[in-house]
């Protein structure tokens, strides 16, 4: 086993500092300089909407003002990582969320307002507003451990929990939400039983023998498990881990960036893109041992 060197930690601290957005830079100070949360904060409330939805290009893909679903995931994932999200916010999520979900208690990614603002094509050009499980079940999860009650959360529970028990079949983005919501919904049993069920189709459509191959998009284990305490980490065997640790540590760039390794549509998306994967991939490297320091604060006159 390797450990990602200081060295390497300073060139993504670099590449973050040139190319990440602002929000993105105060993440990584906070996550690998002991750095202030309130920063995060500050600079996530720019993206939150009246609706208590956010947009305003969170998702680097949307650059619109409105709201949307998958932006409002974003914004769960990064409250996740200050603590406790605060129930003011959480029940404004819960509002918005309540005003754009389908009869059948589930999300769908983008609503049709996507049209008409600039976004990447794969979302101005759709025509699929049904719900996706994946992105419901991501957002009860969310919101199950940070204990947000709400009549939305346990609709979309129940919208799950009926959806699982009829999956034949997932995808990446499913499932990465489905063990998301497995790993924080209160019926710990259920949640077992279910996860033992959809093992092996989890795992047919992950790539466990990853190449560092910038050309290729795959989604690993580790999109899944993403600290050795997880629910899907079972799933994988310690050989299948390590080698997917590996392969995270040779795919980091000389500038000290990882590639974000979809379509690209347009420079400034992409380079918000490649900030957010930066610290996704050092996050999972420190959760499983491979970040073992912290860089010093940064200077205040660069």
């Amino acid at each position: 086993m390797t450990v990602v060197t200081w060295d390497s930690l300073r060139a993504a601290e670099h590449f973050t500092m040139r190319n990440a957005r602002l929000i993105d830079r105060h993440r990584f100070a906070h996550l690998f300089q002991n750095g202030s949360t309130e920063p995060i904060r500050s600079a996530l409330s720019a993206y939150r909407n009246l609706d208590g939805g956010y947009g305003n290009g969170l998702d680097p893909d949307l650059r619109g003002h409105s709201s949307q679903p998958v932006a409002t995931k974003i914004a769960l994932r990064y409250l996740d990582d200050l603590g406790p999200v605060p129930i003011s916010l959480g029940t404004g999520i819960c509002r918005y969320l309540t005003t754009v979900t389908n009869p059948d208690g589930g999300l769908p990614p983008v609503r049709p307002n996507v049209r008409h603002t600039e976004s990447a094509p794969w979302w101005q050009h759709r025509d699929d507003f049904t719900s996706d499980l994946g992105l419901t079940a991501l957002i009860a999860g969310y919101l199950h451990k940070h204990n947000i009650s709400h009549p939305w959360r346990d609709n979309a529970t129940a919208y799950c929990w009926k959806r699982l028990s009829s999956l034949h079949w997932t995808n990446p983005h499913e499932a990465i939400g489905v063990c998301t919501f497995l790993q924080h919904v209160p019926d710990r049993q259920r949640a077992i039983d279910t996860i033992n069920r959809l093992h092996p189709m989890i795992r047919a459509v992950l790539d466990t023998h990853p190449t560092p191959d910038p050309r290729k998009h795959v989604h690993t284990p580790l999109d899944l498990a993403t600290d050795p305490g997880h629910i899907a980490r079972p799933l994988f065997t310690d050989a299948e881990i390590q080698r997917n640790l590996d392969c995270f540590e040779r795919t980091q760039r000389p500038d000290g960036g990882w590639d974000a390794t979809w379509q690209p549509w347009d420079t400034a998306a992409t380079l918000e893109r490649e900030g957010m994967r930066t610290i996704q991939r050092l996050r999972v490297l420190s959760a499983y041992g491979r970040v073992n320091a912290y860089l010093p604060p940064p200077r205040h006159d660069r």
